[in-house]
């Protein structure tokens, strides 16, 4: 395997031997990570929140105890392009590598709950979605957040585009108190519907659905916990539709 990719890609060598180590050994507490990666112990948890600020490494607690798991290799090209430099030279090689590292993780089964933190963690729980939609098909956000950073107004402009381009169609569903210029923005981007929740009704999270995901975010302290199971999405779903079924469109 090409490590010199990644270290051109913008990771140190630390962070390239635990991320390495984490898809092979999957979710995991700090010990087998630091047995795999002979990284000291001093420092793993450093290198962690620093994955974990990349958007491609994400945790769970289970007993007070936290398990990290390493993100679809895929980020790592979503983090080169947020990144907004020239790596054109270097993205077909990221691109190769990134089937060889799909391959591994694929090899672990992995937990059906990941905790996603900071902005980029909470870019990448909602990027998670691009690797099951297809075209025609659709996700959902509920309980949308009245009041966002530029820096979120900017982000969802430009995954609008990959939205449409890939074929994918989105409800969104806005607490009341949002100004109706950013209902009408989203409305303006093809495949999407955006409403107002009805009734008044305000949500201190968001949640966000599609297939059998489940995604809830806490706007404010940047968190986004991710759960995999088909009942649960299932259920999530169906709470939506009412809402929506009670929303009016927006004119």
């Amino acid at each position: 395997m090409n490590e010199k990719i990644l270290k051109e890609a913008g990771l140190t060598e630390g962070e390239i031997k635990v991320y390495l180590s984490m898809l092979k050994i999957g979710p995991s507490t700090t010990g087998p990570i630091v047995e795999s990666s002979k990284i000291s112990k001093s420092i793993v948890y450093q290198i962690l929140d620093k994955l974990i600020d990349k958007g491609l490494v994400s945790y769970i607690t289970k007993d007070k105890t936290k398990y990290f798991q390493a993100s679809n290799p895929s980020q790592i090209i979503n983090y080169l392009d947020k990144k907004e430099i020239d790596f054109a030279r270097t993205r077909k090689d990221v691109e190769e590598l990134i089937v060889e590292l799909a391959q591994i993780k694929k090899a672990n089964k992995g937990l059906t709950a990941q905790i996603y933190t900071g902005f980029r963690g909470v870019q990448t729980a909602h990027e998670n979605s691009y690797e099951k939609l297809n075209a025609g098909d659709e996700y959902f956000y509920i309980g949308i957040f009245p009041e966002q950073e530029e820096k979120f107004h900017l982000y969802w402009e430009r995954d609008h585009k990959r939205r449409i381009k890939a074929g994918i169609k989105c409800r969104l569903m806005f607490n009341q108190g949002t100004e109706t210029k950013i209902v009408k923005n989203r409305n303006n981007y093809k495949g999407c519907e955006a409403r107002y929740m009805p009734m008044n009704i305000k949500t201190p999270a968001w949640f966000m659905g599609y297939k059998n995901t489940i995604v809830i975010g806490l706007q404010e302290a940047e968190i986004a916990i991710e759960i995999v199971n088909q009942k649960i999405a299932d259920s999530f779903k169906s709470y939506f539709e009412e809402f929506w079924n009670k929303s009016k469109p927006f004119y």
